[in-house]
């Protein structure tokens, strides 16, 4: 094993921490309600019905996700992290929501330009741990 594998195995090892301890978060329910609240009405549904329902999918996605960074086989490890960064991509509305009522959300309402280049920083190191 070279250094660079070796660097994309420890990599992977934290990113799947990451996502793996995030996906359990969504499972406590003050996180939770926080998290239902940040979902931008239109697609939380009619009466934000679907919100809660899409913070348990999230929180799933990012469990099974992180799970499958710490897979044997390439394939599944790829796969996983593309499908890490297409839920970043999905939850985006959800931070941006919260970025524009920072009285609301408190230091979840981390601002817009720097969520932005967290998460594309966050998109970026997942391509590297999988390629």
């Amino acid at each position: 094993m070279d250094a660079f594998a070796i660097a994309q195995l420890v990599l992977r090892i934290i990113l799947a921490a990451v996502f793996i301890g995030m996906g359990a978060a969504h499972f406590v329910p003050r996180v939770k309600r926080t998290m239902a609240a940040m979902i931008p009405a239109p697609l939380a549904g009619p009466e934000r019905r679907w919100a809660p329902n899409l913070v348990v999918v999230s929180g799933i996605a990012e469990i099974l996700g992180g799970l499958g960074l710490l897979a044997p086989w390439w394939g599944v490890r790829f796969a996983a992290g593309l499908a890490l960064i297409a839920l970043l991509i999905a939850v985006f509305p959800a931070n941006a929501q919260a970025a524009r009522q920072p009285e609301r959300f408190g230091p979840v309402a981390v601002p817009l330009v720097p969520r932005a280049i967290g998460q594309v920083a966050l998109g970026a190191l997942l391509l590297v741990s999988v390629i």
